[in-house]
């Protein structure tokens, strides 16, 4: 891209392609002093810049996500996740044309019919989780109270936790740096995420395949954790203007 899409205000600190109308808060809030989140608008151009350097980077880091996989799963992490998303990265115009909740359900069917394995459902489920929990969403707020929720169902998907050496191990962590910092967090995500994929390595794997290694699942990154880094990673960069 020849200039940022979507620059960070210098004043606001706020991804300007979200429009920073007053938010909305209820009684209780206001008494507790919080602030309103800004109001989220989201162009097609945006919608589609986003969805294709998602697809673009998850299709590039084909071979490490299988040698991630090789050492502690099936192996094929890497193929899969390169098959669901270019399948999104092919329908991505049709995708673009849709409001942001209608596209994440559309992605999230894709996921699920076209990647296969334990990632598939999981990738899938929060997809579908988060275009369902975000169909009314109106401010930033919304949308991170919509990935918490959805966070909750790929939880009870996978019948996982934080701390088992899983994607959950970075969308947990994630989820918890944006409710705290909101808007802010997107200047850090893509640091956040690689360095909660790489916080999997020390740990024993207690869910999938890798599980049945035991201690010899330490020493190796999660490959859905890092899976799970490159994509909000690119969320980050790019709401954030970065190419």
């Amino acid at each position: 891209m020849a200039e940022p899409l979507i620059p960070l205000a210098k004043e606001a600190g706020l991804p300007i392609c979200w429009a920073q109308e007053e938010g909305v808060l209820d009684d209780e809030a206001q008494e507790d002093g919080a602030q309103a989140s800004p109001g989220i608008g989201m162009e097609r151009e945006d919608r589609l810049a986003l969805i294709v350097a998602i697809a673009r980077a998850v299709i590039a880091h084909e071979e490490e996500l299988t040698r991630l996989d090789q050492a502690i799963g099936d192996g094929d992490h890497g193929v899969n996740m390169r098959r669901g998303f270019e399948a999104v990265l092919h329908e991505a115009d049709a995708l673009a044309e849709l409001g942001t909740a209608a596209a994440l359900e559309a992605i999230g069917h894709l996921l699920v019919n076209r990647i296969g394995g334990a990632a598939g459902p999981l990738y899938g489920t929060l997809a579908l989780s988060m275009a369902r929990q975000g169909a009314n969403a109106q401010t930033l707020h919304d949308w991170i109270l919509a990935f918490g929720q959805a966070i909750e169902d790929v939880k009870r998907r996978g019948k996982s936790e934080g701390g088992q050496k899983t994607l959950l191990d970075v969308f947990v962590p994630v989820h918890a740096v944006l409710v705290e910092k909101g808007a802010e967090a997107f200047v850090q995500l893509a640091r956040i995420a690689e360095e909660a994929a790489e916080a999997t390595r020390p740990m024993r794997a207690l869910r999938g395949r890798a599980a049945f290694l035991g201690d010899r699942s330490v020493g190796h990154v999660d490959p859905g954790a890092r899976s799970a880094s490159l994509i909000l990673g690119v969320v980050g960069r790019v709401l954030c203007g970065e190419s």
